[in-house]
């Protein structure tokens, strides 16, 4: 059986399983993990944002869902937005950046930034050097 084969054979297998199916009896009967509902356009940047740090390579795409889905289940979105601006300003040099290092401020990206590398590390991402 050539690889096409048994994609298309796989393919036709999948869709012949109901959607219903998994709807009436969840993942093996576990009860789903609550996360906060986040923008497409919120969870794409993130990928994106991750990607770009981490490598374009197509496994990536998988990892950095991975963490975004993990901070999405800590964080509600408001508060993701603030901290990963925090985190993604706090060294912005100059004038333009002092808003960004406060106490405060300071306080949000150490937040966010254990919550990243906790997500990281739970779905293999090998994590670069962090900016301090």
């Amino acid at each position: 059986m050539t690889p096409r084969c048994c994609a298309l054979t796989v393919l036709t297998c999948l869709s012949l399983i109901s959607p219903l199916s998994f709807a009436a009896t969840g993942s093996g009967g576990a009860k789903p993990a609550k996360t906060h509902d986040y923008p497409t356009e919120g969870r794409v940047e993130y990928v994106l944002g991750c990607m770009d740090d981490n490598g374009h390579d197509f496994a990536n795409v998988y990892k950095c869902s991975c963490a975004i889905d993990k901070i999405a289940q800590v964080l509600p979105y408001d508060d993701f937005v603030e901290q990963s601006t925090f985190s993604k300003y706090a060294t912005l040099g100059g004038e333009g950046g002092a808003e960004f290092r406060v106490d405060r401020a300071k306080a949000q990206t150490k937040k966010f930034r254990d919550l990243q590398k906790d997500a990281f590390k739970a779905c293999g991402i090998q994590q670069k050097s962090a900016a301090k």
